[in-house]
């Protein structure tokens, strides 16, 4: 890996360094004179200063030039470079997680790594030379901070979406079935609540953006330095919150599973009791009616003692035969017993069941007043809608489970190692990068947020489309969430630590914020597709054609502002 980088280094500055030399010619007219030795004639040495346009070698060694050939040859290169970066920073960190698990890891330092290549850019766009010069660079780092957030939600979004399609029923996706084709309702995507909830915080964390935009909105001449501060704070606060939640959320899903499989759980035991009661479990007054729940204790109670015991509640249980759920089934007796049993003996009596019972039949009546499936037969409904709020949450078992890692010294040292080469190559070669894109701008007159809108998230954001697209492909509810929540927490990541750094280059070099329509561009993608994904759980085949559309709406939209209309 190391080696193939090496090489590819090498003949990457062989083929681009440039080499400057001096027009010999046989005149006079200058003070700078040579003469070979041999002949008489004077020979002028001319200036070099004067006769060719040199470009600026960035740390005096790497490669420039001057043309519109050699600076796209330059973008690719570098660029290649940082789609290594992000590759190795991706795969360390995945290593990363594998060892340390969730939590911090997942919650940290994964969506920060995700988002260096990034950083890098639109740090060194702003840093280079005079503020003058930076002021014109770093446009070159809102047109990647737009382009990036915007490839990831419309290009990439729509086509996992294609990848990843399977049969919708109902209002869930099937999993590993895509026998309907390209059917726009009938086939697509299906997620869990989780990342309902990651689209959510993607749309709020457009709200430094808004901030800064304040005084432009309002038409004020002054106080943008203070709005520019006042948003990088508000930008690292929601940083640090997004973080922590991302830190203490495995937690809080595995209460809610454990939640919502308890639910589950008291549902089944309603369901297999008027299954097998001969006559209602309430009477017409709307009391639990203890003729049948007697008659229901007693089939229950194997031994005939008066008490219904553990063994008697596993048999219960075992009996339901809960397969839609990954129930762990001691726990599951456990929460039964402890819900029941208000003596604290160990036995549920005949008194304690009816009071349980009639609980959770009022639980189910109230479910079922405000469940989107609500029908006459409110138990079985009740069933139904708490084994979709399960489902909801995305616990599927153990088949994705990771069998731990077998050499955690060798594995450490190779992710640490992946961790430091993507940094350094991300560092390394950002400024240089950055330098093509305003080389091939000037030497094309396009505009450098453009090329930068268009080409450089097609390297930084590699990483992010390759694991989303694989994880889409295997068609699966589980792998379609992961998908989606990678996808809005790079965007999220984009918008808050991209965003700080670029708003503490612009406070503290005292640089210009004069990017209303990228700022516009940026808000309309996330609101549209946070709103979109957090309002729903299904994605049928035509909402990929609303994340495409946005992608050429943006170009559009940047442009007509700017060079019709003005906008500054």
């Amino acid at each position: 890996m190391a080696h193939n980088f090496l090489i590819l280094l090498t003949i990457f500055v062989s083929l681009t360094v440039t080499a400057s030399g001096r027009l010999i010619t046989n005149t006079n007219s200058s003070t700078t004179l040579v003469n070979d030795g041999v002949h008489e004639t004077i020979l002028r040495l001319n200036s070099l200063t004067n006769e060719t346009e040199l470009c600026e070698q960035t740390y005096g060694f790497m490669p420039c030039t001057t043309t519109v050939l050699g600076n796209l040859f330059l973008i690719l290169g570098y660029g290649y470079l940082m789609f290594l970066a992000a590759t190795y920073l991706s795969a360390g960190s995945e290593l990363m997680l594998e060892i340390l698990g969730p939590g911090i890891v997942g919650g940290l330092f994964l969506p920060i790594l995700g988002a260096l290549p990034d950083a890098m850019l639109i740090l060194v766009s702003g840093l280079s030379g005079s503020p003058e010069t930076a002021q014109d660079q770093v446009s070159v780092g809102m047109g990647l901070l737009a382009g990036s957030t915007v490839m990831l939600l419309t290009v990439i979004w729509g086509a996992c979406i294609i990848i990843g399609k399977c049969d919708l029923q109902e209002s869930v996706a099937l999993d590993n079935q895509d026998t309907k084709g390209f059917d726009l309702v009938g086939s697509g995507v299906s997620t869990d609540i989780w990342t309902s909830y990651s689209a959510m915080i993607m749309a709020i964390s457009v709200l430094p953006f808004i901030v800064v935009q304040f005084p432009q909105i309002l038409h004020l001449t002054s106080g943008r330095q203070l709005a520019v501060l006042i948003g990088l704070i508000t930008s690292i606060s929601l940083l640090i919150a997004c973080c922590v939640y991302q830190v203490y959320q495995p937690n809080i899903q595995k209460r809610r599973i454990a939640f919502a499989k308890h639910k589950h759980v008291r549902s089944g035991i309603l369901r297999y009791l008027k299954t097998n009661a001969f006559g209602g479990l309430l009477n017409d007054q709307g009391q639990p009616n203890e003729e049948v729940l007697y008659k229901l204790f007693n089939s229950v109670d194997v031994n005939g003692d008066g008490h219904l015991s553990v063994a008697e509640l596993r048999a219960l249980v075992v009996g339901m035969q809960l397969n839609d759920i990954n129930l762990n089934e001691d726990d599951a007796i456990d929460k039964v017993m402890k819900e029941f049993d208000t003596s604290g003996d160990e036995e549920i009596d005949f008194q304690e069941f009816i009071t349980g019972i009639a609980h959770w039949l009022e639980e189910a009546r109230r479910t079922n007043l405000n469940s989107p499936i609500a029908g006459p037969d409110y138990i079985h409904e009740y069933y139904e809608e708490t084994k979709r709020q399960h489902y909801l949450l995305g616990d599927e078992g153990g088949d994705d489970e990771e069998n731990g890692v077998d050499d955690p010294r060798r594995t450490t040292a190779k992710a640490v190692l992946l961790l430091l080469l993507g940094t350094l190559i991300a560092a390394l070669f950002a400024d240089p990068l950055v330098g093509a894109v305003d080389g091939f701008s000037t030497a094309t007159s396009i505009p450098s947020f453009f090329i930068s809108f268009i080409f450089l998230p097609l390297a930084t954001n590699s990483s992010e489309a390759v694991s989303a697209i694989i994880f889409a492909s295997r068609k699966k509810q589980r792998s379609a969430s992961l998908t989606f929540s990678e996808l809005y927490g790079a965007a999220t990541m984009n918008n808050l630590l991209c965003l700080s750094v670029f708003l503490a280059l612009v406070y503290v070099r005292g640089l210009t914020w004069d990017f209303s329509s990228e700022v516009l561009v940026i808000v309309i993608v996330c609101v549209v597709m946070g709103i979109f994904g957090s309002l729903r759980t299904k994605f049928p085949l035509w909402t990929s054609f609303i994340a495409f559309i946005l992608y050429p709406f943006s170009l559009v939209l940047v442009y007509v502002l700017d060079y019709v209309f003005g906008w500054s």
